[in-house]
């Protein structure tokens, strides 16, 4: 696997810093997850639980280690500072100053490890106006001014769906601790990465940052080509209620769908820029699309090239693509059935799943003990507790037998595989 042989020690808790050390773990990376005395990691206690373990845990937690340590004691900070002369990676998601004062600061403990990667995770970064402000992904969207573009249909901000802010902080912080490792084979030096949730959000929108840079003012977000402002990229109701999209606004896409209602003539509202000139294009789609169910646009869209889909819910999703997809599709050596990885997958590469660790009760193993579930594969789904040797660990092979097996199964039991 890409990462077998780095090792990484886990400050973090909750979305951000598990998700990157999570992303690292799938990849073969030895994860050692260092936990707060009493309950451990919020997320295990967090959402509905599979097997008694919540699925929020398992989905940030396959294959790690995990070790209970009170960093306020003396001797919680003695063992942490023994791991970290054995890792390559620290990652800590503390409220800025929090790892100085635990003495777990990077200044604190790169003498003990030149060659180490430390990465500090946080909404607004370890300087400047907001750092001594709290703040979980919500609060950090509202201030990077995310949500005022959000919009409901009644034009007020909305919950987002996704964490913006932890995940592309999760996905950046990866970037940046690979691209240091990779300069470390060539220096042997590590480095220190200081990344805030808040630049993560603001550094991906730059397909949306044209009037806010070029104009020096607000957007106006229905009249923005992705936010609604044009016809061809937009969320459209359905007779049952249900929606569909337009999710591509090439004049091309738009061609082939206005060729197939007879209405060539709306061609030119669909031309940019977008806006206000778009909504007799708009308008039709409206009136057109509630005027039968969504199961019926699926087939009437067969075959139109165009980007359009149903708008579906998480279950229908896992079911009906994800899990079929891996069952008969790819090259990867093992299908997901449990705990399942949805994230990136590489030709040939050994994609077996581990699953959530507990709380080891060896933390000298820990330190002394290589893994012992490296690249161990089975013919059928395979489950036990090691807890001192990495936890959970669950695999399946893809026998091309099986395949028609597994579908009716997932049928079956669909709700046992979420």
């Amino acid at each position: 696997m890409k990462l077998d042989g780095i090792k990484v020690l886990d400050l973090s808790l909750f979305l951000p810093g598990p998700t990157l050390t999570q992303l690292m773990a799938d990849q073969g990376a030895d994860v050692i997850k260092l936990e707060p005395t009493g309950d451990g990691e919020p997320n295990r206690h967090i959402g509905q639980k599979r097997d008694d373990v919540s699925v929020y845990f398992a989905n940030t937690h396959r294959g790690k280690r995990s070790l209970q340590l009170n960093l306020k004691r003396a001797s919680g900070r003695e063992l942490a500072h023994r791991l970290i002369t054995e890792v390559d990676v620290v990652i800590e998601a503390f409220r800025p100053g929090v790892a100085s004062r635990l003495g777990m600061s990077y200044e604190d403990v790169v003498p003990l490890n030149q060659g180490l990667v430390y990465a500090s995770l946080s909404a607004f970064g370890q300087s400047g106006p907001y750092v001594n402000k709290p703040a979980h992904d919500l609060a950090t969207e509202a201030y990077a001014g995310i949500l005022s573009v959000n919009l409901g249909n009644d034009g007020k901000p909305a919950l987002p769906a996704i964490p913006t802010g932890d995940m592309l902080a999760a996905t950046l912080g990866l970037s940046a601790v690979l691209m240091a490792l990779l300069r470390r084979t060539e220096t042997g030096q590590g480095d220190y990465i200081d990344l805030a949730m808040m630049d993560s959000m603001i550094a991906c929108m730059p397909n949306s940052m044209g009037r806010a840079f070029a104009d020096k003012e607000a957007p106006i977000v229905k009249d923005e080509r992705i936010w609604g402002g044009s016809a061809m990229y937009n969320i459209y109701e359905t007779k049952d209620g249900k929606y569909v999209v337009l999710g591509a606004s090439e004049i091309h896409f738009a061609r082939a769908v206005l060729r197939k209602f007879g209405r060539e003539d709306l061609l030119a509202y669909c031309e940019p820029p977008p806006g206000k000139q778009q909504e007799p294009a708009r308008a039709f789609f409206r009136e057109i699309f509630a005027t039968q169910d969504q199961e019926y646009w699926i087939d009437w869209f067969d075959g139109v090239d165009a980007a359009f889909a149903p708008v579906k819910d998480l279950r229908d999703e896992i079911i009906d693509n994800i899990m079929f997809y891996w069952l008969t599709n790819t090259g990867a050596s093992s299908a997901r059935l449990y705990w399942e990885s949805f994230g990136t997958a590489f030709s040939g590469a050994d994609s077996s799943v581990r699953l959530p660790t507990g709380v080891s009760s060896y933390p000298k193993e820990i330190i002394r003990t290589p893994r012992s579930w490296a690249e161990q594969r089975y013919t059928n789904i395979q489950y036990w507790n090691d807890l001192d040797k990495g936890g959970h660990f669950a695999a399946f092979e893809q026998p091309e037998l099986f395949v028609q097996e597994m579908r009716n199964w997932l049928k079956t039991v669909s709700r046992e595989v979420s």
